[in-house]
């Protein structure tokens, strides 16, 4: 029978009030006070400046916890499937309270934020998480998927740019762009190979077997989810690199030929 202990669903609770004071409250304050750009932007912007800006705290605080776990945590990274889960516990359970939390947003801001393919997201994510945080299962699986955070910072930077008026040709969108799009690629589709590699290994042996067919589902059935949304995302993501790198061609070659005129 699946049961939360304590300490997971404390640190939930308090993950989705943390979060959520971020986004009435703090977002805005620290906003108006680093970018004078936010007080001129309209009720819609705000509300997904605000979650935007969750977002990144979000992905910091939990992608740089899961690059430790991946490279110090023996005893998940020896048993991927039934290794100790304590702090990969931890981890989770504070995506637990941002997904939820963000969810709600999502729903509440349907008009200014709504997308369904986030929701989509969300809700897989979450379906898979309850198995590591209830039974302890696929601690390895459900953390190595938190690697995906670290591309996060830059897509909505990239956004914040674009709201604040940056030309789509000025050096801090151009390198932003260019990092957001190697990122993206490195943590999201480049380590599919590695991660379907353990999950193919997997299959058929005893351990394996243990996990019971709900498990067994929700983490194949999440994991391809996911996996096809970010190519999809990621397809978006590399025409918009590959514009802007016209572009950039543009204004060189413009540059030149004026050069020569002159």
């Amino acid at each position: 029978m699946a049961s939360f202990s304590n300490l997971t669903i404390g640190i939930a609770v308090a993950s989705f009030t943390v979060f959520q004071l971020l986004f009435h409250v703090l977002s805005s304050w620290v906003s108006t006070r680093i970018t004078p750009g936010f007080n001129n932007l309209s009720q819609k912007r705000k509300i997904e400046w605000n979650s935007r800006t969750v977002s990144t705290f979000h992905a910091l605080v939990v992608g740089g916890f899961c690059l430790y776990i991946l490279l110090y945590d023996d005893a998940v990274n020896a048993d991927r499937l039934w290794g100790d889960p304590s702090i990969v516990k931890l981890n989770i359970a504070i995506t637990t309270g941002y997904l939820i939390s963000d969810l709600l947003l999502i729903i509440y801001y349907w008009k200014a934020i709504g997308d369904k393919f986030f929701v989509m997201h969300h809700l897989a994510a979450l379906y898979a998480y309850y198995f590591v945080l209830s039974k302890g299962l696929l601690a390895y699986f459900g953390n190595f998927r938190l690697l995906a955070e670290f591309s996060t910072p830059f897509v909505n930077q990239r956004w914040f740019f674009e709201v604040l008026g940056y030309p789509k040709s000025s050096k801090a969108n151009i390198a932003n762009g260019v990092l957001m799009t190697v990122v993206f690629f490195v943590v999201r589709i480049a380590v599919m190979p590695i991660y379907y590699s353990h999950v193919i290994s997997s299959f058929g042996t005893e351990a394996f077997q243990r996990l019971g067919f709900a498990a067994q589902s929700a983490w194949i059935i999440s994991s391809v989810v996911l996996d096809v949304m970010n190519v999809m995302w990621m397809v978006k993501i590399a025409k918009g690199c590959y514009k802007v790198i016209c572009l950039i061609g543009q204004e060189e070659a413009k540059t030149h030929r004026n050069g020569k005129s002159d």
